[in-house]
């Protein structure tokens, strides 16, 4: 058994100001996103200009932080949020939704493709390899913070948590760092480094996550106030991720000749 660190939530407190490690996650989520998009961006032929990339960023972290926290609130705890609407907006008091996020991902891109005249899925390619590195530090933050952890285990690597002292647990945010953060980082950046047809690196991004989340949301304790949505089993993270996989599935197989659509509108 592992005894979790115990890690202030808290990284840095001056005066009346704290930045908590999970604002610092987000934070370097972005800015890895920002250095491999400019990275991605000096390629010859690649159809973007390094210095728009912080444009483009900066309607992505919108998505994120609105769909996220739009998601958690209508998709896990709506009861909740309908008898305290003005707590759906303490974002600083935690709760966000991948998915939620991923939806406004989804709104900012198509956003910004109609604002440069950029067909969507060229859009969509470019970011899907540019954020399992934001997932990455993401679950880093949610392990820091003892939250969403995985269900009872005796395995040797089950990591005792302070906010669940009931014995150990597997570290399903561990083990989604690893899955989603890096295995698929490095399965869309060879993917996407030879030409493909447009729509398909963003489709890969959908059944990567998609299975990988589903896989771990079986050791992955549910949420107190949802447990298991359907036959006992099938979480709300697997319900959703469902779509995201049949999507990417389509986008993947779709059948159509290769084009240069990097100029057309969507």
């Amino acid at each position: 058994m592992i005894v979790h660190p115990n890690f202030d939530p808290v990284a840095i407190s001056i005066g009346p100001i704290s930045v908590h490690w999970y604002g610092l996650m987000y934070l370097a989520g972005f800015l890895a996103g920002l250095m491999l998009g400019q990275y991605r961006a000096r390629k010859p032929g690649s159809g973007w200009d390094p210095n728009e990339i912080i444009d483009f960023l900066f309607y992505i972290a919108i998505g994120t932080v609105a769909g996220g926290r739009l998601g958690y609130v209508l998709f896990y705890n709506l009861p909740y949020y309908l008898e305290h609407p003005l707590e759906a907006f303490f974002i600083w008091d935690g709760g966000m939704s991948f998915h939620g996020g991923l939806i406004g991902v989804v709104i900012a891109f198509w956003y910004y493709a109609a604002k440069t005249q950029r067909h969507i899925f060229v859009v969509a390619d470019f970011i899907a390899p540019l954020i399992p590195p934001a997932l990455l530090f993401g679950r880093v933050g949610n392990f820091i913070n003892q939250e969403l952890w995985g269900r009872a285990t005796e395995l040797p690597w089950g990591v005792y948590f302070h906010s669940m002292p009931d014995g150990p647990r597997h570290p399903s945010q561990l083990y989604e760092a690893g899955l989603e953060g890096v295995m698929l980082f490095i399965i869309l950046w060879v993917y996407s480094s030879q030409p493909r047809k447009p729509g398909r690196v963003a489709g890969l991004f959908l059944i990567g996550y998609g299975v990988f989340r589903f896989i771990v949301e079986f050791v992955r304790e549910p949420d107190a106030h949802i447990g298991s949505i359907l036959f006992e089993w099938v979480s709300m993270g697997q319900l959703l991720s469902l779509p995201m996989i049949l999507i990417g599935l389509w986008l993947v197989l779709r059948g159509g000749k290769p084009a240069d659509i990097s100029r057309q509108t969507s």
